[in-house]
């Protein structure tokens, strides 16, 4: 059966414009898209876009990520890491699957995760798994 894929409301989406500057934590379960300079963590569900004008200091954990900006800060990939052409990262990157361009800098350790790797740093809680079924005997 195909796989299909979720249909994204533009109005899920939160942004930060070019010019914004804001300090704290954000957590949120829709895409992020920032292009002005965030400083604390970033925690989504979803995907983040790291514009070219973004600067970016502390951690982001989320499920894929496109950089095209700055980050200082540890990042953390359910999925896939997307550095571009012009991003410049300085930390650890801990992800499950990278992409990089020609032209993208990045200083710092990479380390493949599992996704259990991942939960544990996320803090979500494993799915529990169904009870085993024993088998009826036969008297």
């Amino acid at each position: 059966m195909a796989k299909t894929e979720p249909v994204v409301n533009v109005n899920s989406i939160s942004r930060i414009s070019t010019g914004t500057i804001i300090k704290g934590e954000i957590i949120s379960p829709c895409d992020i898209r920032i292009d002005g300079t965030f400083e604390g963590k970033i925690q989504s569900k979803g995907r983040v876009v790291i514009g070219e004008t973004a600067f970016i200091k502390g951690d982001i954990i989320c499920d894929n990520i496109d950089l095209w900006g700055k980050v200082e800060g540890n990042v953390f990939v359910k999925d896939t890491l997307n550095l571009k052409e012009g991003c410049v990262v300085n930390g650890n990157l801990n992800i499950r699957k990278i992409s990089v361009e020609l032209g993208s800098t990045f200083n710092g350790n990479c380390k493949m995760i599992t996704e259990a790797d991942f939960d544990r740093v996320s803090g979500a809680k494993p799915q529990a798994q169904p009870a085993p079924v024993k088998a009826a005997s036969a008297n």
